[in-house]
């Protein structure tokens, strides 16, 4: 089993894992058993770690009230759409996915008729933080079975599937199988990404 292990105010120190990939999709070269991914921000060899939280004053502290983790649910015929929006890294899977269901800038922002339910839940599934999910006839699906692997998103988070991170609590409605994880040291909600790269320009 892949898992990933939060270090206190240090690295994710990854087992198991499949892939790796870099932004472009290719394959990033990890020969240890146990890769430690960079969370603070500041290494100079992204996406690895090499040691600068320990200078540069990082804390892993989740600062966030947790106010905003709450789900909303829009009914639709034969789906219903749940949307947690304290998770959401802005990815635009949705929005450019399936605009006629996802509106950006429009309230509500979601429209469950605006598609027939499968295309809505294979847009759902390509949420990477989970931020987005589904139930039918008021059942949640199974959970989503992926191999273990880690997208570094171009400036913004880390996009995993299939890997259980250990000892974290998580959003509401936010599968487990399926999440992102904070590399700018921003997130007022870490582990979890919380758009916050986008706030200080975060680059990589």
């Amino acid at each position: 089993m892949a898992t990933i292990e939060v270090r206190p105010d240090g690295p994710y120190a990854v087992t198991g894992l499949e892939t790796l990939r870099d932004a472009a999709g290719k394959d990033i070269v990890h020969a240890e058993l146990t890769v430690k991914l960079c969370r603070c921000g500041g290494s100079m060899n992204k996406p690895f770690c090499d040691g600068t939280h320990r200078r540069n004053g990082f804390s892993g502290a989740r600062i966030s009230d947790g106010a905003k983790d709450k789900v909303e649910s829009y009914a639709g015929p034969g789906i219903t759409i749940h949307d947690n929006r304290s998770v959401c890294v802005h990815a635009a899977k949705c929005t450019d996915g399936l605009p006629n269901v996802f509106k950006y800038g429009e309230q509500p922002w979601i429209d469950p008729a605006g598609a027939p339910p499968q295309p809505i839940v294979e847009t759902v599934r390509r949420c990477p933080s989970g931020a987005l999910s589904y139930s039918v006839d008021g059942a949640a699906p199974k959970p989503e079975e992926w191999r273990p692997s880690i997208d570094v998103l171009e400036d913004g988070p880390y996009a995993v599937l299939g890997v259980d991170l250990l000892g974290v609590e998580f959003a509401q409605g936010v599968p487990r199988e399926r999440y992102t994880l904070c590399r700018c040291g921003a997130s007022k909600n870490k582990p979890f990404c919380d758009a916050s790269h986008a706030d200080i320009g975060f680059k990589a």
